[in-house]
Parts: C-alpha cells; sequence; structure tokens
C-alpha cells in the first residue's frame, strides 16, 4: 500500500475512534440521566419533544443544582416546620383551599431554607428534580391541583389529594440530609 493509501486508512481509523467515542459518551450520560431522574427522565422527554433537547434540559438542571448551596434542616427548624405543617393540615377540615395554599407557601418556605430559590414553579420543581427526582411528581399534581382550583375545577377530593402530594414533598425536603451526606432516594 502506497503512504497516500496508509494515510487514508488512518484518517478513516481515527475518525471511527473519535465516532465511537462520542457515541460511547452520549450513551453514558443518557444512562447517568435516565438512573439520577427515573420518571422525570420520561416526562421531560415527552414535555421536550426528543431525548436530545430533554438530555439537555437535565443536563443544566444538574449544573444549576450543583452550584446552590443545598444544605439540611437544623433540628429546630426541622422542628417548627413539622408543627406549622401540622396546623396546615388541621386548617383543611375547615377550609380546604386556604390550607392548599398554605401547605404550598410552607414547601417553599422549606425549601427557601434548604436552599433552593424559589423564583417560579417550573424553576423550583426542576431544581426539586434534582435531588429529588422521586417526589417531585407530587410537587407538580399538587400544583396542577392548586392551579385548577384557582379556575374553579377542582373538588375537595382534589384538594385533599394536592395535601397528600404535598405532603409526600413536604416529609422528604423536612427528613432529607443535604445532597451530598445522604443516600440516593429509592425508586418506588
Amino acid at each position: 500500500m502506497t503512504q497516500t493509501g496508509w494515510i487514508i486508512v488512518a484518517i478513516v481509523v481515527v475518525a471511527l475512534l473519535i465516532i465511537a467515542g462520542f457515541l460511547w459518551s452520549r450513551s453514558r450520560r443518557s444512562a447517568h440521566l435516565k438512573d439520577r431522574f427515573g420518571r422525570e427522565y420520561d416526562r421531560t422527554v415527552d414535555a421536550k419533544g426528543g431525548k436530545g433537547k430533554a438530555e439537555a434540559e437535565l443536563a443544566d438542571r444538574e449544573k444549576r443544582v450543583a452550584k446552590l448551596d443545598i444544605r439540611p434542616l437544623e433540628p429546630a427548624e426541622r422542628r417548627e416546620f413539622l408543627t406549622r405543617w401540622k396546623d396546615v393540615q388541621a386548617r383543611f377540615v375547615d377550609d380546604p383551599a386556604r390550607a392548599v395554599a398554605f401547605a404550598d407557601a410552607l414547601v417553599g418556605e422549606v425549601m427557601r431554607a434548604r436552599g433552593y430559590p424559589v423564583a417560579d414553579f417550573d424553576q423550583r420543581a426542576g431544581d426539586i428534580s434534582v435531588d429529588h427526582p422521586v417526589v417531585v411528581e407530587h410537587y407538580r399534581k399538587a400544583h396542577e391541583i392548586a392551579v385548577r382550583h384557582e379556575h374553579g375545577d377542582a373538588s375537595t377530593e382534589d384538594l385533599r389529594q394536592a395535601m397528600i402530594h404535598y405532603r409526600a414533598l413536604f416529609d422528604n425536603l423536612v427528613g432529607a440530609e443535604a445532597p451530598a451526606a445522604r443516600e440516593p432516594e429509592p425508586a418506588r
């Protein structure tokens, strides 16, 4: 084979190695994101209309949350939030709609105390999904019911379901350790 032939073969081999490396890297990234986000991965793929956009979004969430100073609650803070949750639950009997609004506000306060930014719902849900992918679905459902209630489309039973969903997120946030110090959440 001529020198030109060897150069062409070398270029083809290098190109194939680069392509294989790229495909392997993307495969590893996809596997990591699927493991980390669970059902949130599938929800994001559906919402973004494709795997590439969804994975970019999830990777951006990881980077954004990694820059945050997420911390566990101090024991006194935890006790205070638990006491306040009991008050919110007690309000449900007399005023379900206000109890749901208070539950949403209390979850926001817990998030803020833990170090999560609380700008808007989509940002909060995205940030929560990084460290709490199992319960973010509860948060989305509770929020959806609260919005439906604002439009007059939620029954008392719907509001009860919203409280259950808020409680799942609340319990997870109040009882959770800082991300670096906690074990991964079990799959449900």
